[in-house]
């Protein structure tokens, strides 16, 4: 009996793989590396993307919507959440796409820090698309307004051009010019075998529901729309949420603003501590009430005169151009049924889903993702029956009830993602994740609540560096030669 080996480094030559034409919804970091891996399998691929560059949501921009909490569905949405200050949580050894190494270039305008800026993200996956040749596929200012299933099983897929604003000394959209915009723009409607769905999720908030806000006449936003601390000059601000995002943004902000407090649902209700290092920063339990003269109470007791109230509370997935007939559901973000948070059975293999998954290292990830995905769509790989798969998905469900795991954190993987990267690896034939990127996720996550202020540039795991570049030097061998 023979052995079929696939070398998945370049696209396979041998007829048993069917090539198919796959639209790819998005050109940030999954999109890229779906790009990647679906072309390396031989398929014909086409990513669509809104913006004029890829990127995803590490484009940042100045740019902020008209509706600072987010919740209007008809506002103007600019797809990035990040902030002018921003820098990775993660080193980049561990975020780094496995034969990719995110390494430290020598250069103008490269951030070398272990822990970079936002910036240096994004030139790492412009250096991604140009080594592999990814824009290539890419349709810039073109976005996809519906996807639809169509009788034989393949999807039609509706775009349209888009005029995109890059003009930074706005804060806010030109919504008269964005109206023209939908009016004149002609739709085009193509066909494929397949849709991979790589838009991100964090573009539509969460908002955390609090008593008596309708009341409160301060300002409520979202850390979607933060971008520089100076207009919290001298104001009183309440932060909702113990993110990453609340972390920093609250020590952002904590050196303008006159009072910073950080309402978290993660405390004791008696929780009140002053933290070390500022002279006006406080964590807090969880809000209480607000109420019409401007106070915010506590659940602790105590009693604070606010102007803003900024919800750092997440995001919710949002598919405004999926028409599933209602196969595909979000419920309470539980993006399902999902076999593997990727495949909707009933219409598996022609849709697919990259990057659900939170709390996770996402481009190693994406990665994985993309291969199975890619050797799913080719016939390499083959999936359970419907019912198998189904079967799976309620097993699934069943365990996180039985453990008390809210519905909201179905796709909340955290550690476990590691043995779920390691399945799909098993699945497509391939290498696995490396032992030194997980102990390095763990080694990072550790530091961080120990270091809050300085983790990102004193830590203690200098000999997995040095193992990280040990396995490098065979990926940057062969792009030098």
């Amino acid at each position: 009996m023979h052995t079929l080996t696939i070398n998945l480094a370049r696209p396979p030559a041998f007829p048993l793989v069917k090539s198919r034409h796959v639209a790819v919804v998005g050109a940030g970091a999954a999109g890229l590396v779906a790009a990647r891996e679906l072309r390396r399998e031989g398929h014909s691929v086409v990513v669509f993307e809104r913006g004029n560059e890829v990127g995803g949501t590490w484009v940042y921009t100045h740019r902020v919507e008209p509706d600072p909490l987010g919740i209007d569905a008809a506002r103007p949405i600019v797809h990035t959440s990040l902030y002018s200050s921003l820098r990775t949580n993660l080193p980049r050894e561990v975020m780094g796409f496995t034969d990719f190494p995110f390494m430290t270039l020598a250069g103008e305008n490269r951030d070398p820090r272990r822990f970079p800026g936002h910036r240096e993200v994004l030139m790492y996956l412009k250096d991604f698309a140009r080594e592999f040749g990814v824009e290539e596929m890419v349709r810039f200012e073109t976005e996809v307004v519906k996807v639809g299933i169509l009788e034989n099983g393949k999807w039609k897929v509706r775009s349209k051009k888009t005029i995109f604003f890059n003009n930074e000394n706005n804060d806010h959209y030109n919504d008269d010019i964005d109206i023209i915009n939908k009016n004149e723009v002609e739709l085009d409607d193509e066909i494929y075998d397949a849709v991979v769905v790589c838009n991100g999720h964090y573009t539509e908030p969460r908002i955390a529901e609090i008593p008596g806000i309708s009341l409160w006449p301060g300002k409520q936003m979202h850390s979607h729309n933060y971008r520089v601390p100076e207009s919290f000059t001298g104001q009183v601000v309440i932060l909702i949420g113990s993110s990453s995002s609340a972390v920093d943004i609250c020590r952002d902000i904590a050196g303008v603003a006159k009072e910073v407090h950080v309402a978290s649902r993660s405390v004791a209700d008696e929780t009140y501590t002053k933290q070390p290092a500022y002279d006006s920063l406080w964590i807090h339990s969880m809000i209480h009430t607000a109420h019409e003269d401007g106070t915010v109470v506590f659940r602790n007791g105590k009693v604070v005169l606010a102007d803003v109230i900024m919800h750092c509370t997440g995001y919710k997935y949002h598919f405004p151009f999926l028409d599933t007939n209602g196969i595909v559901t979000v419920d309470d973000n539980r993006l399902g049924p999902l076999y593997k948070h990727l495949f909707p059975p009933a219409l598996a293999p022609g849709l697919s889903f990259i990057g659900i998954p939170w709390k996770v290292v996402p481009f190693p990830l994406f990665e994985f993702q993309s291969k199975w995905i890619a050797g799913v769509l080719s016939g390499r790989i083959t999936l359970p029956s419907q019912k198998e798969m189904m079967e799976d998905i309620k097993a699934f469900y069943s365990t996180l009830e039985a453990s008390g795991v809210p519905k909201r954190y179905t796709h909340n993987m955290g550690e476990s993602q590691f043995e779920y990267n390691n399945w799909l690896a098993a699945q497509c034939g391939c290498q696995g994740i490396e032992k030194w990127r997980k102990q390095m996720y763990l080694a990072a996550s550790a530091n961080r609540p120990l270091r809050p202020d300085t983790y990102r540039d004193e830590w203690e795991d200098h000999d997995l560096v040095l193992e990280a570049h040990e396995d490098f030097v065979k990926y940057t061998s062969k792009s030098d030669s």
